[in-house]
């Protein structure tokens, strides 16, 4: 089997080199991608072999891969970068600060995803993010959370409720985390 060989086109080779050089960037010591350097390292490598799947998919083997295949790759591959730098953020954090940026995350997308800023304290006991259905896990996590700013407990007659800060779930708060 001699396997084919596909070449980038040159500017798609361009925004790789792009991707690449950033990504070096980030690797050095003090850069965001520093705590994730053995999964980074492979970022760009990864782009380009992506590239080349969806240049095979969408023309055959027969040309080089196409610039808009090497973004679409480099998109979807800095996605799971920042997910392995939240993932591996979250595991060297101490647990309770972890329980506070998973209830942070878990409010912001529940409140976007049913169009409020009011959480029922019952919801969260019943399908709130894992480890934090005690009582006192939910309690100790929103304490850090009010004194962040982030959210406050509230209270609509008898029912307790998490009010999440609107600015988080606003478009200039979309970057906001613990």
């Amino acid at each position: 089997m001699t396997p084919s060989m596909l070449t980038l086109a040159p500017e798609a080779k361009a925004a790789w080199v792009e991707y690449h050089n950033e990504i070096e960037k980030e690797l050095a010591s003090g850069g965001e991608l520093y705590d994730v350097r053995d999964v980074a390292s492979k970022s760009a490598d990864n782009v380009a072999r992506l590239a080349t799947l969806f240049q095979i998919f969408e023309h055959g083997m027969g040309s080089a891969v196409r610039v808009e295949f090497v973004e679409a790759a480099s998109r979807i591959t800095a996605w799971h970068l920042n997910e392995a730098r939240r993932f591996f953020g979250e595991l060297a954090l101490p647990a309770e600060l972890a329980d506070v940026a998973r209830l942070d995350t878990w409010l912001i997308d529940y409140c976007r995803r049913e169009q409020t800023y009011l959480v029922p304290v019952a919801k969260l006991q019943q399908g709130g993010p894992g480890g934090l259905r005690s009582k006192a896990s939910i309690e100790a996590a929103l304490r850090e959370l009010e004194e962040l700013g982030r959210a406050r407990l509230v209270r609509d007659g008898k029912k307790k409720m998490v009010a999440v800060n609107p600015w988080l779930l606003s478009k200039e708060g979309n970057n906001g985390a613990c």
